[in-house]
């Protein structure tokens, strides 16, 4: 049984309706998985025109027909915008609001079995608060709407190598006091189950320390020595091939000479800036601890060069490659 896997268009400001395009144009896509597009005509069409690419859609109600099942991409319809609406290259409310109805349906279409997987196309937050978003972030709003209670958190991936972060989108200043025995616990056994769930079976583990040169001793800081270390014999008691902490300006060699499959970053640039400068045009944001897997592109909504029809759609294929390999190896 190939994937079922919802497609939605993310901001239509920003590129994501281009990336649609050119990746549903390729022509390939269907030969993996059954793809279910949620989302306006206008925003498809739109991202046909940047793309300068064509793609077939068919009308359906994926609450009643047998969509999977249509010779063309199968599309069901919403209706958030107007044509006045869409304004490209543009922070507003009627983006956000198109983003927050399209995941909705989506999330409402796994929770009645309808599809496997969520992939999405870049989200503008901006956007999304000026639209009620209500939370942190797209995974948080998504975990709300699930129920879901257990510890979450976004993890990047790029050409096999994962990292997972202890603390995320939160000032610089809150970081140390938000750190804690149990948070890195948690983010290990996660990335840990993903990677598991992408068909690693048994994940090598490195997690990097907060201050410089791992605080040398307890001189430069003893988070190190007092909450980071005591966390990885922890995880490692339970079975789990991890090691640290390592200092945070050498982990990623580690990574680079093969040693590794993931790294459990402190906070957010920690591990961004090393991932991103290996490969933005590649990684993938994977939304971890969530009940199935949802996938978008690591980069953003790039309004710098939204409508000029030169977004590079690798990272999106890549999400959508990883979404279907994430499916076949949940259970």
């Amino acid at each position: 049984m190939k994937p079922r896997i919802a497609l939605i268009p993310g901001d239509p400001s920003g590129i994501g309706p281009e990336l649609v395009a050119k990746l549903l144009a390729g022509g390939d896509v269907s030969e993996y998985a059954q793809v279910l597009l949620i989302g306006d005509e206008r925003v498809f069409e739109l991202g046909q025109q940047q793309a300068g690419a064509t793609f077939a859609l068919q009308r359906c109600d994926a609450t009643q027909d047998d969509w999977a099942a249509l010779d063309a991409y199968a599309w069901h319809p919403t209706e958030t915008l107007t044509g006045d609406d869409i304004r490209v290259a543009t922070v507003n409310e009627a983006s956000g609001h198109c983003v927050l109805r399209t995941l909705d349906t989506a999330l409402d279409f796994w929770v009645r079995g309808l599809v496997d997987a969520i992939v999405f196309a870049p989200f503008n937050k901006a956007a999304m608060h000026l639209a009620g978003l209500g939370c942190d972030d797209e995974l948080h709003y998504m975990a709300g709407k699930l129920d879901v209670d257990n510890y979450i958190a976004e993890l990047n991936t790029l050409d096999g190598l994962w990292t997972s972060r202890v603390t995320s989108h939160i000032p610089l200043r809150e970081v140390a006091e938000t750190i804690t025995g149990e948070r890195i616990g948690e983010a290990i056994d996660l990335i840990d189950t993903v990677l598991k769930r992408c068909g690693v079976s048994r994940p090598r583990i490195s997690v990097a320390a907060l201050n410089p040169h791992a605080g040398d001793g307890g001189k430069f800081g003893r988070e190190e020595i007092d909450v980071i270390a005591p966390a990885v014999a922890k995880a490692a008691a339970r079975q789990i091939a991890v090691d640290g902490p390592w200092p945070s300006d050498t982990v990623f060699l580690r990574a680079k000479a093969g040693k590794v499959d993931a790294i459990v970053t402190m906070y957010h640039d920690q591990g961004q800036i090393a991932l991103k400068l290996t490969g933005f045009d590649r990684g993938v944001s994977v939304q971890g601890g969530l009940p199935m897997p949802v996938t978008t592109p690591a980069h953003g909504t790039a309004f710098d060069i939204a409508g000029q029809g030169v977004a590079d759609v690798k990272a999106t294929r890549a999400a959508f490659d990883l979404a279907c390999n994430m499916v076949q190896h949940w259970h």
